[in-house]
């Protein structure tokens, strides 16, 4: 008698279980966003996506990294949609069958910030590669985030424009930090040196002492965003609908209006351009 008792006991408890697992999963409205440490340290998102969430009830959670390894972990199928800003990686993410489409969504621009005694003398200078020329001339030190980020490949990118090759002075002249955006900028401020940085992250960073824009304006400074769901076709576990309710979202007038709304300091920090 007890033992049935006890074997019915447990059954009903396996079913309650199941009802709660399944009703929590009915309940889990939520997709996980695969993006950079710029769009997070700016503060973009705390501002934007409590209103996208209000009007669909869809949490996201944001994952903060540096572009090449968000796109590294949107291809594991870690993370339903991709919001980076590399334009060649992400179209090749789209091309290789890990992403299913991409979208411009926002820009802002690249620039170089460094100390007042500005010792390589690159002050008001537009033209990027050829400031980054004369820092390597001079030996002055330059903090590199050396991380595949968007911030980074852009960096790579210009020092090929220069002809010069930073790498031979790794360690001396050229210190590479492995951080992000934030972390970079502390270290470059912490030993005089030059840096390159998003817009969006200088103007939210709040360490930087007597530091100043030095070089800006250029147009290989141009610094797009770009935003892919993740193909479910690929890997199975992405909610595609959420996701791409999210995408949906974000390149609507309602999302494109959000973004352009979010200043700091009475300066904007993105400009929305979804076609």
């Amino acid at each position: 008698m007890f033992e049935r008792y006890f074997t019915r006991l447990i059954g009903l408890l396996v079913l309650a279980c199941t009802l709660v697992t399944a009703a929590s999963l009915a309940a889990d409205k939520s997709i996980l966003l695969q993006s950079t440490t710029s769009t997070a340290n700016s503060g973009l998102y705390d501002y934007i996506l409590p209103m996208f969430e209000a009007r669909t009830g869809i949490t996201v959670h944001v994952v903060a990294v540096g572009t090449g390894q968000a796109i590294k972990n949107a291809q594991n199928g870690d993370g339903d949609v991709l919001l980076v800003h590399a334009k060649p990686a992400e179209e090749k993410f789209v091309a290789d069958g890990y992403g299913v489409d991409r979208f411009d969504v926002m820009y802002n621009d690249f620039i170089i910030v460094g100390p007042p005694s500005d010792p390589a003398g690159i002050g008001g200078m537009e033209d990027a590669p050829a400031a980054l020329k004369k820092i390597a001339e001079k030996n002055a030190v330059f903090a590199s985030r050396a991380d595949n980020s968007g911030t980074h490949k852009k960096e790579m990118s210009l020092w090929n424009d220069a002809g010069v090759d930073p790498t031979r002075a790794s360690g001396d002249w050229y210190r590479e930090t492995g951080s992000g955006m934030g972390a970079t900028l502390n270290t470059a401020v912490g030993m005089s040196a030059y840096t390159m940085t998003d817009r969006g992250t200088w103007i939210s960073f709040k360490n930087k002492g007597n530091y100043e824009i030095l070089v800006e304006g250029d147009p290989t400074l141009f610094n797009q965003y770009g935003i892919i769901l993740v193909n479910p076709e690929r890997h199975p576990n992405v909610k595609a609908a959420e996701g791409q309710a999210f995408i949906d979202w974000i390149l609507s007038d309602a999302g494109q209006s959000a973004i352009a709304s979010y200043q700091l300091d009475g300066q904007q920090l993105f400009f929305p351009n979804a076609k």
